[in-house]
């Protein structure tokens, strides 16, 4: 295991949010160490569920939170023969009825970065009135959460992640990446051979995306780009919603952004190219999933022109016509695609944070307006009457 060692990269005196991203791949082993001690109990209470019949597993959080279930719901897919879907606690809490009833069993796995967010509260609520029965396993970042709390039964389970999760900025960064971590490693709890060594790789690119590409992405955030736009495949596909969310919350939309698949970018979407756009490609490292990538990439730079293209690749892609690459491996190491996932956020990350001071804005309270808030608030909770006047 490598040793954890601290990155001292402040370029912003007292920034929250410049300390969380660079401490990511720190936190990321502070995790693996923390779910070596923990994964006998999560496997026994988890088998315990799985082995009742008719349990359907429902990922769940709010804003960044709930990506991560769009990140992990294909792998989840992959390594449980029970029906999984991923619904953010904003769609449950307005129509639980559409994803709850009393004829079913659910596993509820909750993200939840501070557990405070009032709907996060009342869907366990919910959850337990509009069903045959529910389990649950919180993945959260505080100890003290609300979340944890409101459970009244017996049948959860709570996954703390390590205290520098809870990031102290507005955007989630190192709570984003440590939750998804802890959400790829329950879907591996049933074959965890080789995880050391991913965990090594993961340390590595990480690294090597905050130390040896600091610079160009920095150069990029100073461009004048007023869009910008990531693409990503499968489950890249929510690193790339992910990505967007960053880099537009952290400028205070001052930068629009939107996120698509490489293939759904071309029905239409496409269309919001133009000179002031930044583009940003996600590849995945599935050789057969990058042929369609590609033609994509060249597709658009055949076309319509625009600002600035960044390609973040696991391996070099000659064949990318991009402006700025961002290769991580060396020597044909190569990380499995889940986990990829995890590092392919850190562009995105770098180019909000740098453009964020690039408008004059404070990275850890971007909002002038005060329209967002690390823990969203006004957030009304009314009794749930079925449609019932």
């Amino acid at each position: 295991m490598l040793e954890i060692k601290s990155n001292n990269h402040l370029l912003e005196r007292d920034s929250f949010t410049e300390s969380e991203i660079f401490g990511q791949p720190d936190l990321w082993l502070k995790l693996w160490k923390d779910f070596q001690s923990t994964s006998y109990e999560l496997k026994k209470y988890l088998d315990s569920v799985l082995n009742s019949k008719d349990i359907r597993i429902i990922l769940t959080g709010a804003g960044t939170s709930a990506f991560i279930g769009d990140v992990l719901l294909g792998i989840f897919n992959k390594s449980f023969p029970n029906p999984i879907s991923a619904v953010a606690t904003t769609d449950l809490i307005t129509h639980p009825e559409l994803y709850f009833n009393k004829s079913n069993k659910y596993l509820l796995i909750s993200f939840a970065r501070s557990g405070n967010s009032p709907e996060s509260s009342q869907i366990i609520l919910l959850a337990e009135e509009l069903s045959k029965q529910v389990y649950h396993i919180i993945i959260t970042c505080n100890k003290e959460s609300e979340l944890t709390k409101t459970i009244s039964t017996k049948n959860h389970f709570t996954f703390l992640m390590p205290p520098e999760a809870d990031d102290k900025g507005l955007a989630m960064t190192g709570s984003f990446t440590t939750m998804l971590l802890a959400g790829l490693l329950i879907s591996r709890i049933n074959y965890d051979d080789g995880l050391d060594e991913q965990f090594n790789i993961l340390y590595k690119y990480g690294n090597k995306i905050l130390n040896g590409y600091l610079k160009e992405i920095q150069k990029v955030a100073s461009l004048d780009f007023k869009r910008a736009v990531f693409l990503g495949s499968g489950m890249l596909k929510g690193i790339a919603r992910e990505s967007h969310l960053k880099l537009q919350e952290l400028t205070d939309g001052k930068v629009i952004c939107k996120y698509d698949s490489f293939m759904g970018f071309r029905h239409g979407p496409k269309a919001v190219i133009d000179e002031d756009t930044l583009l940003v490609y996600l590849f995945s490292n599935n050789q057969y999933a990058s042929l369609y990538e590609l033609d994509l990439v060249n597709t658009i730079s055949s076309g319509r022109k625009n600002l600035f293209s960044i390609g973040v690749m696991e391996e070099e892609i000659n064949s990318a016509n991009v402006d700025l690459k961002i290769v991580l491996s060396e020597n044909g190491i190569k990380l499995q695609e889940d986990f990829l996932t995890v590092v392919s956020v850190l562009p995105a990350q770098l180019l909000g944070f740098f453009k964020s001071l690039d408008l004059g804005l404070k990275p850890d309270y971007p909002s002038d307006s005060g329209m967002i808030h690390r823990v969203v608030q006004g957030v009304n909770v009314y009794p749930y009457n079925n449609g019932k006047e």
